[in-house]
């Protein structure tokens, strides 16, 4: 008759994985990789930036961006393993 696990055991090899998968670090992305998505989130060149000195943040530089295309972003950024930071309200000078 095989052997059952123990409910420790499970708990323990539950923990490394997640553990594990806690290590991801963000890469940086080429400005193609960033237009892809931002055109796949129905935005346009250039509104997604990677910080180049914090990889981990991905900035959505559009004013006001609807819900369903900052949520589209959002999941973007979580399985690339980054932040996402959104800047709302842009306020060029006159000139």
């Amino acid at each position: 008759m095989p052997r059952r696990a123990d409910i420790a055991s499970i708990l323990f090899i539950g923990a490394c994985f997640a553990s594990l998968s806690a290590c991801a670090t963000a890469r940086m992305h080429s400005q193609d990789e960033l237009n892809n998505a931002s055109l796949a989130c129905g935005l346009t060149y250039g509104e997604l930036i990677q910080d180049a000195e914090v990889k981990k943040l991905l900035i959505l530089f559009r004013e006001a961006p609807p819900p369903d295309k900052r949520a589209c972003v959002y999941r973007w950024a979580r399985t690339q393993h980054m932040r996402l930071v959104v800047i709302d309200s842009i306020k060029f000078p006159e000139e």
